[in-house]
Order: C-alpha cells, then sequence, then structure tokens
C-alpha cells in the first residue's frame, strides 16, 4: 500500500465473526499507522447500510475501502463503489465468501490483510439482473428456491447447502423458460437456470466451473430435470468442479441474455434470494470494479487440495448417499 493520497476508510458487520468489533479494527489500525496512511472505521447497523456508508466514503474522498464481512456487506460495499477509482479490499467473515474464495482471498483475517500491503490490483466485471448488480452467480427455479431455503439457516456451509438441495427436490417441479443468448432463442424445461460471472456460489459450490470474472462475458448453466439417482454425482461434482461434466447439465457463454418465465418469482443474485418479474434481463459490466487481490488469481495447488478433502469427507462421512 503507498502511502501517498491515500485514504482508508474500513466497513465492518459488527455481527460478522466473534470478536471482529474490536479485534479487526485494531488490526487495521496497526496496519494502517505502518503504512502511514489515514483510516476510518464505520460499523453496519442495518441491511444496506454498508452502501450508504461506501457512498459517503467515496465522496469524502476514501481510496480503499475495506469490506469486513459476508457475502452480504461486501456486495453491499461493492455495489457502490461501480466504476469509481477507490480499490475495494476484502476481509472475508461470512460463510460462503462467494467473491472472496472466487478471487483466491485468504480466509484468514491477517494473510488477507498483507495482500492490501502488497497493493497488487485485479479489476474485474460485474453484472446486472433487472438493474440489480451482482457479482459471482444470479439464478432462476430450483437454484432460487434452495437458495432462499438456505438463507433461512441459522448454520451454513457445504452440508447445510447439500441438505437443502436434496429437501428442496423432494417437492420441487421443473419449470418452462424461453432464453434469449445474445440474439439466440432457446426454450428449455429446467430445475435451474444460472448466470456465472464467476465460477462458484460461495463454499467452493461451483455452479460454473469455466467462468472467468475478467472476461466480458457470464456463464450460462442449465440443469436439465433429474431423478433421486442423479443426486449423488451432482452434489459431488457442484463441490469438485465436475459439474459442466454430468449428461444433466448444459453450458454455454453469453455477454447478454433474458430469462423469461410463466410468472414472477424469487431469483437469487449472489445467494441473496430477492423476487423478480417474469421477465429478467441480464448482462455483464466490464472492467466495473477494482479489488486487491493476490498477485497469481489462479487454480492453485491450495484449492486443489481443497477440493481433495472436500471429496475426500463425502466419501468417508457419508457412504451412504455417495456409494
Amino acid at each position: 500500500m503507498n502511502s501517498r493520497n491515500i485514504r482508508v476508510q474500513a466497513i465492518i458487520n459488527p455481527v460478522s465473526g466473534v470478536g471482529s468489533k474490536r479485534k479487526i479494527p485494531n488490526l487495521l489500525e496497526e496496519m494502517c499507522s505502518k503504512a502511514g496512511v489515514p483510516l476510518h472505521v464505520r460499523f453496519t447497523q442495518y441491511a444496506g447500510h454498508a452502501s450508504e456508508l461506501t457512498r459517503q466514503a467515496l465522496e469524502e474522498g476514501a481510496t480503499c475501502i475495506v469490506a469486513v464481512g459476508g457475502d452480504g456487506t461486501v456486495n453491499e460495499v461493492a455495489r457502490a463503489m461501480l466504476y469509481s477509482d477507490a480499490v475495494l479490499g476484502i476481509l472475508p467473515k461470512g460463510s460462503g465468501n462467494g467473491l472472496a474464495r472466487e478471487l483466491h482471498i485468504p480466509m484468514d483475517v491477517k494473510k488477507a490483510m498483507e495482500l492490501f500491503m502488497k497493493g497488487h490490483i485485479t479489476t474485474i466485471d460485474a453484472c446486472k439482473a433487472n438493474d440489480r448488480i451482482f457479482f459471482c452467480t444470479c439464478g432462476v427455479g430450483f437454484d432460487a428456491a434452495v437458495s432462499k431455503k438456505f438463507a433461512q439457516e441459522k448454520h451454513r456451509g457445504s452440508l447445510t447447502y447439500l441438505k437443502n438441495t436434496i429437501e428442496e427436490y423432494l417437492s420441487y417441479k421443473p419449470q418452462p423458460y424461453e432464453l434469449i443468448i445474445d440474439g439466440k432463442q432457446i426454450h428449455e424445461k429446467a430445475f435451474l437456470v444460472a448466470c456465472g460471472n464467476a465460477s462458484q456460489y460461495g463454499n467452493n459450490a461451483y455452479i460454473a466451473p469455466h467462468a472467468n470474472i475478467q472476461d466480458g462475458e457470464m456463464d450460462v448453466t442449465i440443469l436439465a430435470p433429474f431423478t433421486p439417482l442423479d443426486i449423488a454425482p451432482l452434489a459431488i461434482q457442484l463441490f469438485t468442479r465436475q459439474i459442466d461434466k454430468n449428461s444433466k447439465i448444459r453450458t454455454m457463454k453469453a455477454q447478454k441474455m433474458t430469462i423469461i418465465r410463466q410468472e414472477s418469482g424469487v431469483m437469487h443474485l449472489d445467494g441473496e434470494p430477492v423476487m423478480a418479474d417474469g421477465r429478467i434481463d441480464i448482462e455483464v459490466i466490464p472492467g466495473a470494479l477494482k479489488v486487491f487481490t493476490p498477485e497469481v488469481v489462479s487454480f492453485t495447488d491450495e484449492v486443489q487440495y481443497l477440493f481433495g478433502q472436500v471429496t475426500r469427507f463425502f466419501d468417508k462421512k457419508m457412504p451412504y448417499i455417495f456409494r
């Protein structure tokens, strides 16, 4: 972090992790003091407050805004920073941490802070669905229904997501969709239609394993109706970045797409369920946000190791489902 003309604003969700209200500000103050840059700390108080604080910080000349919290807090901050020259710093303190994981930002707070000092900046794309901004994924159908159920859980994680997926499957019915993808019309009866600016939902659940958050395109994933016997391989492939190999999955690239369904209903934006019209227009916003990231944003050995651990966990702990 070059101290010249730097103003840092930290926006912290006070309920995102034990000790964050005192420990993290102290760590940030220590870091900024060593770098010789001013720091202002603000705590969120209600939904939408992070965006308000971000806009205020930008008006006051902040050049680096650090979001401390889960996907909700990070996304609120990031949405308010679009097209600005300020750089987003992420200290992931949530359950999914979708954007942080996509950018290979360490889950450890101190290691994540080191990225600010190193100063490597990556410019990433954003997307909007009916004028609502998202950074990782947007989805309708079974996808959104599971996200709505997952959002109501007190304890989140890969196994909770898997449990909700199985429970929702028992009552969910596939829906007909008309898709217009870069001008090409497609009719599908599907369980879900997901649009991935990034490759994952969060929690290392990879719905669009080949998506690139910097390529100016989104990856569209369509899941066809499936049987109970398909649940196990789909679950394993979702968490091991192999889901595009499943015969029930169809994928394609797009810069713009429209989803038309029979009636309005729930969709999710970065895992957050929201109500949307029957017609949803989605497009990529290239190069919309600057973020502190590791110098090499790639599928590293560390991430490969994580996928191996997840697979081995499923094999050992849940043989009655996966075998």
